[in-house]
């Protein structure tokens, strides 16, 4: 921790130097509060001397009110010390949420392959908090006993030297036993946001690829990775617990070994002429006023001191700077022995026009996270311009993730995706629209006229003559007549979900995209219905890749995919009766299912 404190000393620093007038605003009302501290214990000393013990009743209960005042005055400018901790606190988690998310876009531009981060989400959400909560807990509580001290030793001094005999060592010794804690502890702190930085990763690969785990049989597996990262953020919490422990002996030494040595030399103080209420005072200004300041300050610097430096140097390194969590996205290893999920398949066959995108496969593997057990493995596939695709295979093997990596929304874990001879998610100036389009089981619908929709991918525009064809072929004529034509505003909460996919539909081949990829766009439609959606797709110029849910779509494709988790087949649907017991399997189901 010696480096980042290094690095984040001439930081701190500046922060400060910039706000000058806010500590001085802040160290006068903290002044203020903490006059109470000096007229506490000299209050009730003179109370007792002067007054009470004098038989002068008056004079000790004038000193009594003088002491309550200066409460009531302390408790007023703790107004003010809170205005101006805001106004210190609040600059520095806005400039390190700026750096976080700085740092997360620049990483994004020059590191696309890299981007994700889902680290980033605990650094800052979780981190910034905590940075922000501890700097104000830290300026708090040391400004409060550095005043606190000053006041109660000043009082002490006042009412007899001699008692700063028996205060000044032991408090000296337990603060210097404190102080060597604090390494350790930071160290420990470190490990434990490293941990809880590992959680958030680890918990993030499994809730996004959560579907193919258990369509993999891969739950133990990823349970027990899962389990050692978060036994490793449990042994970090116990290391961590027990240096806070050890501040206990530390606050004994500094706050209760006084109390003792006072006692202890009551009587030599007595025969040193200390007085009564001297005495009384001493034990005032220990147990009211120093012991509260030292058991707040060493919490707060032993728990957030330490978890500040260590958060803020997270924050404020550079991307690979020191301490970094790798995410697991270094290159992918290819296995030596490799399952084969090669798309054994016949030669595409000719099409009538050859308008489209040629897509490619090259020994594609993927999987949602380091730890997880990969949802497409060596996938050699190719499908030719203007071919007509359809994926099929049990829910949750792939076939929605094979769309995502052609339509460019996934990066392979190994392998190429290749669309037109280039990559599937290479930047490019060219608007995405006119490359591909991706419609999902869910299909979008916005607030607006029913042109607006349709057009939504047409960023250069469409003629009226082409909407209508467009409209006319995937079957959105009756749902027009029924909104009331192109102009008709849409509340898409008032459609139904097939509604909302024929509005999709017709977006997407208005669209100029040479490449069409339906990921059950027509599931909420009927057979018929369905029938014609993507008979209008297959005599649209283009690539058609059609996630399917029917016998039906199966068989008005050029060719099938078929995706079973260990190996693919690819073929016409006679070839995959004879070569492929699961889609014998699967058009078996679906005869079932119109019975």
């Amino acid at each position: 921790m010696t480096g980042a404190r290094e690095r984040l000393l001439p930081q701190a620093l500046g922060f400060l130097g910039r706000r000058k007038r806010v500590l001085l605003a802040l160290a006068g009302w903290s002044l203020l509060e903490s006059a109470h501290t000096f007229l506490g214990g000299y209050g009730i000393a003179m109370a007792l001397d002067h007054g009470f013990l004098a038989r002068r009743t008056g004079t000790g209960l004038v000193w009594l009110g003088v002491a309550a005042l200066a409460v009531v005055v302390g408790g007023l400018a703790g107004g003010g010390v809170f205005r101006g901790l805001a106004d210190l606190v609040e600059p520095l988690r806005d400039g390190l949420v700026r750096r976080v998310v700085g740092r997360a876009l620049t990483q994004a531009v020059s590191d696309p392959a890299h981007a994700a981060d889902s680290a980033v989400v605990s650094r800052l959400t979780n981190q910034t908090e905590i940075a922000r909560d501890s700097f104000a807990g830290l300026v708090l509580v040391a400004r409060s006993f550095v005043f606190t001290a000053v006041g109660a030793l000043l009082g002490l001094a006042s009412l007899a030297p001699q008692l700063l005999l028996l205060v000044l060592p032991p408090l000296l010794v337990g603060l210097l036993l404190f102080l060597a804690t604090l390494r350790p502890m930071a160290g420990c702190q470190r490990a434990f946001l490293q941990a809880d930085e590992a959680v958030s990763t680890q918990v993030g690969a499994i809730a996004t690829g959560l579907r193919d785990v258990v369509a993999c049989g891969a739950q133990e597996l990823t349970a027990a990775r899962a389990h050692a990262v978060i036994a490793s953020e449990e042994r970090a919490a116990r290391s961590l617990a027990r240096w806070a422990a050890a501040r206990a002996l530390s606050l004994g030494v500094a706050g209760h070994v006084p109390v003792l040595l006072l006692l202890i030399a009551t009587p030599w103080l007595m025969r040193q002429q200390v007085t009564a209420g001297a005495l009384l005072g001493a034990l005032t200004y220990l147990t009211q006023s120093l012991m509260p300041a030292l058991h707040t300050l060493m919490n707060a610097l032993g728990a957030a001191g330490t978890r500040l430096l260590v958060v803020l140097d997270r924050l404020t390194e550079g991307p690979h700077g020191p301490g970094r969590v790798q995410e697991g996205h270094g290159p992918s290893v290819r296995p030596t022995a490799r399952s084969t999920q090669r798309a054994a398949h016949s030669s595409p066959p000719a099409r009538p026009h050859q308008d489209g995108s040629r897509v490619e496969l090259r020994e594609v593997t993927f999987a949602y996270g380091s730890a997880a057990q990969p949802v497409l493995r060596d996938l050699d596939l190719t499908v030719e311009p203007g071919e007509h695709l359809v994926v099929v295979g049990p829910s949750g093997i792939g076939k929605s993730t094979l769309t995502g990596l052609v339509a460019g929304l996934l990066d392979p874990t190994h392998g190429e995706v290749l669309v037109q001879g280039g990559p599937a998610r290479a930047p490019s100036t060219d608007d995405p629209a006119r490359l591909r389009v991706l419609i999902p089981q869910e299909a979008y619908v916005f607030t607006g006229s029913v042109r607006e929709n349709l057009l939504y991918l047409c960023t250069a525009g469409a003629s009226a003559a082409a909407l209508e064809a467009s409209s006319e072929a995937v079957g959105l004529g009756p749902l027009l007549q029924r909104l009331g034509g192109f102009d008709a505003q849409i509340d898409p909460a008032s459609l139904s979900q097939g509604e909302r996919q024929l509005i999709a539909l017709g977006r997407a081949h208005l669209s100029p995209a040479p490449l069409v990829l339906l990921d059950e766009a027509t599931c909420h439609l009927d057979p018929a219905a369905e029938a014609r959606a993507e008979l209008a797709f297959a005599e649209r110029p283009g690539t058609v890749i059609v996630v399917a849910h029917r016998i039906s779509s199966a068989r008005r494709a050029d060719r099938i995919l078929v995706l079973d988790g260990t190996r693919a087949t690819c073929g016409t649907h006679d070839e995959l009766l004879v070569r492929s017991a699961l889609y014998r399997d699967l058009v078996g189901r679906w005869h079932a299912e119109r019975l």
